[in-house]
């Protein structure tokens, strides 16, 4: 039976590939999803994306994962940072959660150095751009596998 990953965006990565290329590259969302759908499949996985600028919504999918996914690529965007909510919901999920990012956050700005989530989650990727996601994917699938 074929992993199912859910792929799970947080606030504004809605704007790839028009918000701060410099920083996060020209590829939007939806090629960005487009190709690991791509790459999931080739491994025999399949994904669902779910992108909401709402951390409510974003804690919904997490409770939601429960039911059907077997682990999730999470880039929860600035609530990184704040959101002692999705750490909880991480913890709850039951399932291995892989941090993502597209930048280094560790390069960028001392706020975005402290991840209220890295500690509960199975690992953490960041700083290769859309490139994350793929390493997060294949991380993701040897750990279940």
């Amino acid at each position: 039976m074929a992993q199912q990953i859910l792929v799970l965006n947080g606030p504004n990565l809605n704007l790839l590939g028009t918000r701060e290329p410099e920083i996060y590259g020209t590829d939007t969302l939806d090629d960005m999803v487009a190709e690991l759908t791509g790459i999931a499949a080739e491994r025999g996985a399949k994904l669902r994306h779910v992108q909401s600028n709402h951390e409510g919504t974003l804690i919904d999918a997490l409770h939601d994962a429960r039911e059907w996914a077997n682990g999730v690529i999470f880039n929860p965007g600035a609530y990184t940072h704040t959101s002692i909510a999705l750490r909880d919901a991480v913890i709850s999920s039951e399932l291995p959660v892989v941090e993502t990012h597209l930048s280094n956050v560790h390069a960028r700005e001392e706020f975005r150095h402290r991840s209220m989530l890295s500690g509960v989650c199975l690992g953490v990727v960041l700083g290769f751009g859309k490139h994350s996601y793929a390493a997060a994917l294949d991380a993701l699938l040897r750990h279940l596998d």
